[in-house]
């Protein structure tokens, strides 16, 4: 393989030379390749060269293809590569355990080409989206990070905040798919900050009425960060930076909404994001016991919290402490 080839490398593992030939003969074209004729050096070579892909026989002297599948997915590092069953089994049964050793996909022999190159492809693709997916958390979790370097709080708290956040959007009944998108987008809250002027962000004492009408326009900064995308979670940190300073009595900013009107994720993170800075240490206060912080926001229910939402928080407090103790200072 040259050196500069930088094609999706694959890894064909199966005991009969024949049978790598004519996988070779398919896809040489299209990709670099590796061969492995035992499950041994199949692990190996997973490990070592980190491919995109393995086509991988079933039945194998020694070790079975399902057994490499299986070591493949209990190791960290090659856990998430997609592994591809070639074999002549053609029943359910040998199917299903296949899919449950952590097989993507099956293709029988005698294999066609095109089929062949067909669901190569395919899985390749699926790596690439959840590749991009990865990367596109990896940098909303560091734009986060960006607005805490301007700001009293920690990484922790974004961190213990999410998790509270998620754990109130299940227990409100929400699916967990859409709770754990809360979970990425809730770290947004307050990455308008950074468009705040250091004297007026890290001041020590209390705010004048001219600053802090210019602290409350992060809320809308981090709105117009997040922009119109049309990704939902971005779409989601957008919503949640910009509604999570408003009050169910329509007392909060920036644009005054009450009750419902107030979008759920805002809701919610208000509820989480209250309650992790009252026990947590800050410069200007000591961390409030978690009984005491869940009196204060048992006491706002109807006033800036949603009563329905302050009841189900409430009665997550044992998970709550797990969180805490997670992920403390």
């Amino acid at each position: 393989m040259a050196p500069n080839d930088t094609r999706p490398l694959l890894l064909l593992v199966d005991d009969e030379p024949t049978n790598l030939q004519v996988l070779r003969h398919i896809l040489q074209d299209h990709y670099r390749l590796q061969f492995a004729r035992d499950g041994d050096k199949a692990l190996q070579l997973a490990l070592r060269e980190q491919p995109a892909l393995i086509l991988l026989d079933v039945m194998m002297p020694g070790m079975t293809g399902l057994e490499v599948c299986r070591r493949l997915k209990a190791d960290p590092a090659t856990a998430r590569m997609p592994v591809i069953f070639v074999t002549a089994l053609s029943d359910s049964h040998a199917e299903s355990e296949g899919f449950a050793a952590g097989g993507v996909d099956y293709i029988t022999k005698p294999v066609s080409p095109p089929i062949v190159l067909a669901r190569v492809r395919t899985h390749l693709s699926l790596v690439r989206v959840e590749e991009l997916r990865e990367t596109r958390l990896q940098i909303i979790r560091r734009l986060g990070r960006a607005a805490e370097f301007k700001d009293n709080e920690t990484g922790l708290h974004v961190i213990r905040m999410s998790h509270y956040a998620r754990e109130l959007a299940l227990a409100a009944g929400q699916p967990e798919a859409w709770a754990d998108e809360l979970l990425d987008a809730a770290p947004m809250h307050d990455i308008g900050k950074i468009g705040i002027p250091d004297a007026i962000l890290q001041k020590p004492g209390k705010l004048d009425a001219d600053e802090w009408r210019i602290m409350q326009t992060h809320a809308e900064i981090g709105a117009r960060i997040m922009g119109d995308d049309r990704s939902s979670l971005l779409q989601m940190a957008a919503c949640i930076a910009q509604c999570h300073h408003e009050r169910w009595d329509g007392s909060g900013y920036p644009q005054g909404l009450a009750g419902e009107a107030i979008p759920l994720a805002a809701r919610i993170v208000a509820v989480a994001d209250v309650f992790d800075a009252l026990t947590s240490v800050r410069p200007y206060k000591a961390a409030w016991r978690i009984d005491d912080a869940l009196a204060h926001i048992a006491a706002e229910a109807g006033k800036h919290f949603d009563p329905v939402l302050v009841a189900h928080f409430l009665a997550l407090e044992p998970t709550l402490r797990q969180i805490q103790a997670r992920w403390a200072e």
